[in-house]
C-alpha cells in the first residue's frame, strides 16, 4: 500500500455530521501523536449557509467545531473542513465513509477514476442499501464501485458520549487483510475508546445495522408501555 507524502498515511472523513465529526476529532487525537500518520485529517463537509450567513466549512475551520451538528466540542487544529469533495480525499490512503447510507453510492461514483493508487477504506454507517436484486451492505457498495479494499466499525455507541470522552468500544471486521484492520485499530483506538478486530465483516455489519432497529423497537416497547420483559424478549430475539 503506498503511503502518504514522506511515508506517512492521509486519513480523510467523508461525512461531516454528528458522528462525522466525533469521528474526525477521535482520529486527529491520533494523527497527531502517531508518526506513521500525516497529522492533518481533511473533512469532507456538505456545505450549508448558517443562520448567521457564514459557510459551514468556513465556521468549522476559523472555531474548530461544528457549530450545527456537534456544538460546543474542539474537534482540533488539525482537522480541516473541506466542501470539495475530491480535493478533500486526493492526497488521501485512508478513507473514513461516515455519511447517511442513502448518498453513499452517489459519494463513490463521483470518486471512480479520483483515488490514488491503493487507497484504504472503512464504513462508519449503520444501514444498507435495499436494491430491487436484494440487500447491499455498505462496505460490498463501496468495494464494488470503487474497486477498494472497506473494512467496516460499529459499536452500540452514542457520538456525544464518545464525543466527551466517555469509555466506549466497537469492534473493526474485516476480509482477509488483517494487516490493514490493524492500521485502522491503532489509528481510532485511545483509552476511552477501544477498538477489536475481527475476520467477519458480515457479522459486524449486520449487528450495526440491525441495532438501530433493535432501538426503534425499544422505544417503542418504552411508548407503549409493554415492560422490561417485552423489551428484553426483542433483544433477545437480535441476539438469535
Amino acid at each position: 500500500m503506498e503511503n502518504g507524502h514522506a511515508g506517512k498515511h492521509r486519513v480523510a472523513v467523508i461525512g461531516s455530521g454528528n458522528w462525522g465529526s466525533v469521528a474526525s476529532r477521535l482520529l486527529a487525537s491520533n494523527t497527531a501523536k502517531l508518526p506513521s500518520f500525516h497529522d492533518e485529517v481533511r473533512m469532507w463537509v456538505f456545505e450549508e449557509t448558517l443562520p448567521t450567513g457564514e459557510k459551514l466549512s468556513e465556521s468549522i475551520n476559523q472555531a474548530h467545531e461544528n457549530c450545527k451538528y456537534l456544538p460546543g466540542i474542539k474537534l482540533g487544529t488539525n482537522v480541516i473542513a473541506d466542501p470539495d469533495l475530491e480535493s478533500a480525499v486526493k492526497d488521501a490512503d485512508m478513507l473514513v465513509f461516515v455519511t447517511p447510507h442513502q448518498f453513499v453510492e452517489g459519494i463513490c461514483k463521483k470518486l471512480v477514476g479520483k483515488l490514488r493508487p491503493g487507497v484504504e477504506a472503512i464504513s462508519l454507517i449503520k444501514g444498507m442499501e435495499v436494491k430491487m436484486e436484494g440487500p447491499c451492505m455498505i462496505s460490498k457498495l463501496i468495494t464494488d464501485t470503487l474497486g477498494i479494499n472497506c473494512c467496516v466499525l460499529m459499536g452500540a455507541n452514542i457520538a456525544n458520549e464518545i464525543a466527551v470522552e466517555k469509555f466506549s468500544e466497537a469492534t473493526i471486521g474485516y476480509r482477509e487483510d488483517k494487516e490493514a484492520a490493524n492500521r485502522w485499530a491503532k489509528l481510532f483506538t485511545t483509552p476511552y475508546f477501544l477498538v477489536a478486530i475481527v475476520e467477519d465483516i458480515e457479522g459486524v455489519e449486520l449487528c450495526g445495522t440491525l441495532k438501530n432497529v433493535v432501538a426503534i423497537a425499544a422505544g417503542l416497547v418504552d411508548g407503549l408501555d409493554m415492560g422490561n420483559n417485552t423489551k428484553v424478549s426483542i433483544l433477545l430475539l437480535k441476539a438469535f
